[in-house]
């Protein structure tokens, strides 16, 4: 089964894509629609059964990935991994910078240890791939870049180590679009809302319920589904933004917005209409175990 993107066939043909996290979830997603779009694809990961794993998915689609397992967070290991990339591959396009993670703790029981494992993974580890990215080529040759970061609008209770990084990457993100522009390099980030992917069923049992029911504070009811953030990445990286840099594109379905109270947010009436239909672009998409059962 071929991805079904929204985007023309052939949109990276002769480009190279990085993608950070791509063992799973919006990573993985996203690596298959770049491919399927005619771009060759190098996953990075810590896992290196995941990446083979979404190569071997890649290759049965038709297209091409190759695997590169690092630490984001280790400087060397990035630097000699964007190296490798170059060897394999001979030029970088393109880079999304998905690797992510936290747990959940409220900040007066966040160790420094937790503190910097989130912040380095979730902020510095991006700003590491990034900047070998620019140094080894993009600064010659121009690209684009895509940060994933989070609805953090505001706060982010009991995740705070996960929205202190992740406001962090918007900074950077509009900073490297400023210092980069001249090199032709584009810098701009996505910031999903709630996601039906699997990294929720990475999280301890006892999240479950509140997992399940955060729908409902979200105007379109639902949860996002990978296929439409990876739809938001694939435009960034996509020759029609190409006068949009040190931007954020949220794709929350209006989460920040929401009011309790407000009367209207709570019916469901018009949720199925094809404006605010949920998108399944990607045929091996499965909801996370959490959402499937009520005993998660």
């Amino acid at each position: 089964m071929k991805y079904r993107s929204v985007f023309r066939p052939g949109l990276f043909a002769g480009q190279v894509a990085v993608v950070t996290g791509g063992g799973s979830g919006i990573g993985r997603c996203t690596a298959h629609e770049l491919a399927a779009l005619g771009a060759r694809v190098a996953l990075i990961g810590r896992n290196a059964s995941k990446l083979e794993s979404v190569c071997a998915e890649i290759a049965d689609a038709g297209g091409i990935a190759t695997a590169h397992p690092c630490d984001i967070r280790e400087e060397e290991a990035v630097r000699q991994t964007v190296a490798e990339v170059l060897a394999a591959h001979g030029r970088i396009d393109a880079l999304l910078n998905n690797a992510g993670g936290q747990f959940p703790a409220a900040l007066r029981d966040i160790s420094l240890k937790g503190w910097e494992a989130v912040v380095r993974t979730n902020l510095t580890g991006g700003f590491l791939m990034a900047r070998e990215c620019l140094q080894q080529w993009m600064q010659d040759k121009g690209g684009a870049i895509v940060n994933i970061t989070a609805d953090n609008w505001g706060s982010m209770p009991g995740m705070g180590h996960s929205g202190a990084a992740r406001a962090g990457m918007v900074s950077f993100t509009e900073t490297a679009a400023m210092e980069w522009a001249p090199y032709g390099v584009r810098v701009n980030a996505v910031a999903p809302g709630y996601v039906a992917s699997s990294g929720m069923d990475a999280y301890p049992p006892a999240m479950a319920p509140l997992l399940r029911s955060a729908a409902d504070g979200v105007p379109l009811k639902r949860m996002a589904t990978e296929a439409e953030i990876s739809a938001a990445i694939v435009f960034l990286l996509s020759e029609a933004a190409s006068f949009i840099t040190g931007t954020v594109l949220r794709v929350d379905g209006g989460r920040p917005q929401m009011r309790a109270g407000w009367p209207q947010m709570q019916s469901k009436e018009g949720m199925d209409r094809p404006a605010v239909r949920p998108f399944q672009g990607f045929p091996l998409a499965r909801p996370p175990k959490v959402l499937q059962s009520d005993e998660g």
